[in-house]
């Protein structure tokens, strides 16, 4: 299994560490989630820190306000990496989510080795992270993709199997039927600088994925996972 070490789960504010420090932080040892905090405080002392575990009996209503509505269908071409802490999809045309009459465009989605939010306690057997930006704000909101054990997918088939070139590809085809069930809360990137007022959406229908296909991520990243966080006074909304 290859060394894990992260820059950041979103590359494109990688730029917003410190350039001097000279080690990375990563997901074991010295350099593990546990020491995060050296490389930012927010890692240590934020309140509206991710991933958190969903306990689904305690959680409350949606606030409308907060509603998403995806619009992920735009058949494009795109880049897939290997960037060091995962594989990367970057599309040359992304599609968008709106949310409270604003628009998100998709920068880039990624997937963990295993889910790094958990559902009372379980973590799926892996997961893709649609990442949202809006243009005029640069807020985040990012769409979580659940996958367990199952059929074999095809879209990931084509992006596992062409690691470093370019594929084509929609995005929808990542998203399960029914994505108009989920579960929402304010948070943070999950790696330093742990930025906050990240909007979450977690997508309650998971999608599946073969044996095969979720070990041939995993021999890439198994472990790439940060700790389920403490939720504090943050609410759990669920639609």
């Amino acid at each position: 299994m290859r060394k894990i070490i992260a820059l950041c789960c979103l590359t494109f504010l990688a730029t917003g560490l410190n350039a001097s420090q000279h080690k990375e932080f990563g997901y074991s040892g010295h350099n593990g989630p546990a020491h995060w905090e050296e490389f930012s405080q927010t890692c240590g002392a934020g309140h509206a820190q991710s991933p958190i575990n969903i306990v689904p009996g305690k959680t409350v209503s949606m606030n409308h306000q907060y509603d998403v509505s995806l619009h992920e269908d735009v058949h494009t071409t795109a880049k897939v990496i290997d960037n060091g802490h995962s594989i990367k999809v970057t599309p040359k045309m992304g599609g968008k989510i709106t949310l409270n009459g604003e628009d998100f465009t998709l920068l880039q989605f990624h997937f963990h080795g295993k889910s790094e939010h958990t559902v009372d306690g379980k973590r799926y057997d892996l997961v893709a992270h649609l990442v949202h930006q809006n243009a005029k704000t640069k807020q985040l909101a990012v769409i979580a993709v659940f996958f367990e054990e199952g059929k074999n997918n095809p879209t990931l088939d084509n992006v596992i199997g062409n690691v470093g070139g370019e594929i084509r590809i929609d995005p929808q085809d990542l998203l399960p039927n029914d994505t108009a069930a989920y579960y929402h809360y304010v948070g943070s990137l999950t790696t330093p600088p742990c930025s906050e007022n990240v909007q979450w959406y977690l997508l309650k229908t998971p999608q599946t994925a073969s044996k095969n296909q979720i070990e041939e991520f995993r021999k890439y990243y198994v472990d790439n996972e940060r700790p389920v966080q403490e939720l504090y006074d943050r609410a759990v909304e669920s639609k």
